[in-house]
């Protein structure tokens, strides 16, 4: 039996509340379970210097945690004057991911910026992190769109992350921080909304695990991806 008492193939409850922020041109507030992520999307005329006069947009992204985020305080890194590897290895991911569904040359030379929030912690934050950004990221092209600043499809299909784990020998979908920390390996996926394969992080915690294993928690992270999919349509209506 799961810590939360889920079924091996049961999501966590997952929400996606849109216009969240005020001033934002787009933002999304998601939730997947416990883990709570406040997630923005500004659109910014400029470009990083490398990027000048190709003619071609970027999305980028940045991700925190909130000092009480999880059970003990944690330092801001802003207050470290630098941030952790973890930090930077998530947003470098976010922005990946977002990438690779968004036509950037249809972008114009402008940049679309992702900050990722995290407010609580309960495991799962970069899935939960990406699977709100594609919502954020949506609701700004959409911005843009209705003040003529976009022609066509900017956006190509939808992305969204799982993460999967075996867990007491049995592979086990969208783990929680009680799993995740005894899980015997812990793997995310991100995926697009047709089902092809953004990027996959896979670790055996523990003991390593088997090509029958891998194929099970992908059969899982496609069940869960497909449903998180669907949420996200919903949300957009």
């Amino acid at each position: 039996m799961r810590p939360s008492r889920r079924e091996p193939d049961e999501l966590r409850a997952v929400s996606l509340e849109r216009g969240v922020v005020k001033y934002a041109e787009g933002s999304c507030f998601v939730k997947f379970g416990d883990t709570h992520v406040l997630v923005t999307a500004s659109l910014e005329e400029r470009l990083p210097p490398w990027l000048k006069g190709q003619g071609r947009g970027w999305i980028t992204a940045e991700y925190g945690m909130l000092p009480r985020a999880t059970s003990e305080r944690t330092r801001r890194e802003a207050s470290a004057g630098k941030q952790g590897g973890r930090t930077v290895e998530i947003q470098r991911l976010i922005g990946r991911s977002l990438r690779s569904v968004v036509d950037l040359p249809a972008l114009g030379e402008r940049q679309i910026t992702i900050d990722c929030d995290v407010i609580q912690a309960d495991g799962g934050t970069r899935t939960a992190s990406i699977t709100g950004a594609w919502v954020a990221l949506s609701d700004c092209l959409a911005w843009m769109k209705a003040r003529d600043m976009l022609r066509g499809d900017v956006l190509r299909d939808h992305i969204a992350a799982v993460s999967c784990g075996v867990y007491q020998n049995v592979a086990v979908l969208d783990l929680d921080y009680a799993e995740d920390s005894e899980a015997e390996t812990d793997a995310n996926f991100v995926m697009t909304g047709g089902g092809n394969l953004v990027e996959i992080q896979a670790t055996a915690e523990k003991t390593p695990f088997s090509e029958d294993q891998f194929n099970a928690l992908l059969a899982l992270a496609r069940k869960g991806v497909e449903k998180l999919v669907n949420l996200q349509k919903m949300a957009v209506m």
